[in-house]
């Protein structure tokens, strides 16, 4: 009995110091040993038994790197391979053993732009950022507060988000006004950098007298550019306009073309900036097109914690009788997220 004790902590500590295996050299020749979290966008996430944090630093210091462990690697290419990393004899390169067909593939770090282990748990997958602004001010007694909530969730061949953001302003001798927009997404990638892109997208807008936009999106995509430091990535598609115009009972219902751009810029230190421009052609309503530009730039903070300021337009050629064409918001916000 004793025996099969001590055996079986010899095995609980060799999985514990199993997990803690994976080794970075970085090129000041320092060495860190823990588990690796995740490396995405040049910045590298990983755990330590001498910290109580996680350390992140920027994948461009890192020179050699190894792990035992399953890992989903993106290449520059757009090739995603799955296997283990070990150290190469060549500088600032690694080996990659793939887990299925055991082939060794020699790659760049730098040609590295994404590293997930397969096995790690379902919160090490899950990001989420929460961010508000307010606005108080004595003339016109002006009360404007803004909320943006985020939640992501990264598997191996493909990611999903949510966004719900919400504005809402009320002063004296005017309208109040309210704004809420809600995004879920979902992007299949393929190999080559290729991808598909899903989504139900909605807008509620006082300004523009929508009650309610509900659009569905199905397309085809592809990142042109994709490194450590920016990612460009381009679709086209088709989209369902379901929108209901406040005082108006019947809904109006349209077949869109979609052509989108996202670009990504984080390469900037603390500073990201993202981009995103669609523009909707309609092919059943004669001449109509409509336009949706985001900015976002953000500053991280110490704690997780950042500053945003965002910028959004919404053009639509032929709105409803007597609305504007089109509206913007400007703002401020602070937040935090979960990394």
């Amino acid at each position: 009995m004793n025996k099969i004790i001590f055996l079986f902590f010899i095995q609980f500590f060799s999985s514990i110091y199993a997990q803690k295996s994976d080794t970075l050299v970085l090129k000041n020749n320092d060495v860190i040993i823990g588990e690796i979290k995740s490396m995405n966008k040049g910045i590298l996430q990983i755990e330590t038994d001498y910290s109580k944090d996680d350390f992140k630093l920027e994948w461009k210091h890192v020179k050699n790197i190894s792990s035992t462990r399953t890992h989903i690697i993106t290449l520059s290419s757009g090739a995603l391979l799955n296997g283990t990393i070990s150290k190469s004899k060549t500088p600032n390169k690694c080996e990659i053993k793939d887990i299925e067909t055991q082939n060794r593939t020699e790659v760049s770090l730098t040609d590295i732009v994404y590293i997930k282990p397969v096995n790690d748990s379902f919160w090490d997958r899950l990001d989420a950022s929460f961010d508000v602004g307010i606005k108080l001010t004595k003339a016109e007694n002006l009360q404007q507060l803004t909320i943006n909530a985020n939640l992501g969730y990264t598997a191996k061949r493909w990611f999903a988000t949510g966004t719900y953001k919400q504005i809402q302003s009320v002063q004296d001798n005017s309208d109040p006004i309210r704004r809420i927009d809600t995004d879920l997404s979902y992007v299949h990638l393929l190999a080559k950098d290729y991808f598909i892109p899903l989504s139900i997208t909605t807008l509620s807008n006082t300004e523009q007298d929508i009650a309610l936009r509900i659009i569905s999106k199905a397309g085809y995509g592809k990142y042109i550019l994709h490194d450590n430091k920016k990612y460009w990535g381009v679709a086209s598609g088709l989209s369902f306009n379901h929108e209901r115009y406040t005082g108006v009972s019947d809904a109006n219902k349209s077949l869109e073309l979609f052509l989108g751009t996202d670009f990504n810029l984080y390469d900037l230190g603390d500073f990201s900036i993202q981009s995103k421009v669609t523009v909707f052609p309609s092919l059943t309503e004669n001449k109509r097109v409509r336009t949706d530009f985001n900015l976002d730039t953000k500053y991280d903070l110490p704690l997780d914690f950042f500053i945003k300021l965002s910028f959004v337009y919404n053009y639509d050629n032929k709105p409803k009788n007597d609305a504007p064409k089109d509206d913007y918001v400007f703002q401020t916000t602070f937040g935090w997220k979960l990394d």
